[in-house]
């Protein structure tokens, strides 16, 4: 079966990233610091991809020539961050959960009042 959202657990992918970076013994260079600049580096060439289209480009990007590059790009930012939650032993989906809890606290929804 082939993965994908619907099917792959979040500590899948962290084993899968783990063993890859254990494979070429590439834990040593992934130091908090490292991980949190290379984040920043493969971000910026995300961004890169975006830089002077319009809104309506941007939006489209997905039937563009360039979106297999974005793909890359973002896989790029998601490996890192997901390498720094193994390096720093963070479980990302209660990161993920508490965070959306203080957002929701910090930007409620807007009440609408349904008076005329």
């Amino acid at each position: 079966m082939e993965r994908n959202d619907s099917n792959t657990e979040i500590e899948v992918i962290k084993k899968r990233i783990r063993e890859f970076v254990a494979a070429r013994h590439w834990q040593e260079f992934h130091s908090p610091k490292n991980l949190a600049m290379s984040v920043a580096i493969e971000a910026a060439e995300l961004m890169e991809i975006f830089q002077w289209k319009t809104p309506e480009e941007a939006l489209n990007i997905t039937q563009s020539s360039e979106f297999e590059h974005l793909r890359e790009e973002l896989a790029d930012v998601m490996i890192y961050c997901i390498s720094m939650s193994n390096q720093l032993g963070i479980d990302i989906a209660t990161m993920i959960e508490d965070k959306v809890k203080k957002n929701g606290i910090k930007y409620p929804e807007p009440k609408v009042s349904m008076e005329g």
